[in-house]
């Protein structure tokens, strides 16, 4: 196991220097296992097949005992780092990659969660992206497919009809984002967070809505953690959380009306909707059907976790992540204009 050295946000330091792989990248996965997990043995196969290609850095904030246990079972195929003191915020996910961006040896970063799992041609395209952009979103779709990962698969589905999907991974410039002096770890949505941190830098983004990236379903207990957290996220788009909320008295006044017809119609856009997702960018080579079928049923769900996401903010104050109590959802763009704007004057 090899071990790196953490940069200041603004990246002032000399990146550690790492041996020539296949093609030059930096893969970076933040992790925290409470516990030791059965699929740790998975997870350090898949990493000791990318590692002779491209430098992995796994940033590993659990309990001594699980980190031991996982420098064991990972060897020298990583760098295994803890989080960085000084980089600390209350987003987990955002304070390991922080690190490794601060550790990496390579300009393109690819960033993914422990359950993503790309093949190397997938890593080569998103990595050639990175010469016509600064940051750049695959599409991730889940294998294998139980209820709850098909049930979610129709988030995917509306919106990749409606915009773009958010991946559990995407690959970024390093010294775009490092110049930009990292990105807010306080948020929830921290993936949000980044890309509109590179855009207001005047970084580019490319939505690579073709490139299908593989992810493992989580735990169904994980899938109801995430219901009311997810909805949360919208909050940093305040036109989605506005459709999600006026779901459930739209749908009661049709009941109440007993408009059958109106609820027909209702639902029946939701699954079309979703066909259009799944219909884009080749997504029926990954998307079953039977998702799009599912898509009202996931609305419902979706526009009662809104109303209890707005519950938690007003109680709350925010939403709990990790034991950390986050309040903002991301940042909007008008702020981090602002912010970056008067960072140059500073400069």
């Amino acid at each position: 196991m090899t071990t790196g050295t953490a940069l200041g946000r603004g990246g002032g330091q000399q990146a550690p220097v790492v041996s020539a792989k296949t093609f030059p990248a930096t893969y970076v996965l933040p992790l925290r296992r409470d516990r030791p997990d059965p699929s740790d043995a998975e997870l350090a196969a898949y990493l000791a097949r990318l590692s002779p290609h491209l430098e992995v850095i796994v940033v590993d904030a659990s309990p001594d005992p699980v980190y031991t246990a996982h420098a064991q079972l990972w060897g020298d195929t990583v760098t295994q780092l803890r989080p960085a003191p000084e980089l600390r915020c209350g987003n987990g996910k955002v304070w390991g990659v922080l690190t490794g961006l601060a550790a990496a040896g390579q300009e393109a970063l690819v960033i993914a969660d422990d359950d993503v799992r790309y093949d190397l041609p997938q890593l080569r395209t998103l990595v050639d992206a990175l010469a016509e952009a600064d940051v750049v979103r695959p599409q991730n779709y889940f294998s294998p497919l139980p209820w709850h990962a098909r049930w979610d698969t129709a988030r995917s589905l509306i919106n990749r009809a409606t915009g773009a999907d958010w991946p559990g991974t995407l690959a970024v410039r390093r010294s775009r984002l490092a110049g930009s002096g990292g990105y807010d770890g306080s948020v929830l949505f921290e993936n949000l967070e980044l890309v509109r941190t590179v855009q207001s830098s005047g970084g580019r983004e490319r939505v690579l809505a073709d490139l299908f990236v593989r992810r493992q379903p989580p735990s169904q207990r994980q899938f109801w953690d995430q219901r009311v957290r997810q909805a949360y996220d919208e909050f940093a788009r305040p036109w989605r959380l506005a459709v999600w909320l006026g779901v459930v008295p739209l749908t009661v006044a049709l009941a109440a009306r007993r408009s059958w017809a109106g609820l027909a119609v209702f639902t029946a856009s939701w699954v079309g909707l979703a066909e259009l997702g799944r219909r884009r960018d080749s997504g029926r080579t990954v998307f079953p059907v039977s998702s799009s079928c599912l898509a009202p049923a996931w609305v419902l769900e979706r526009a009662i976790c809104s109303w209890l996401a707005v519950g938690s903010r007003l109680c709350l104050g925010g939403v709990r992540y990790r034991g950390e109590l986050l309040t903002r959802a991301a940042s909007s763009r008008a702020a981090l204009r602002r912010r970056h704007l008067m960072g140059e004057t500073r400069s």
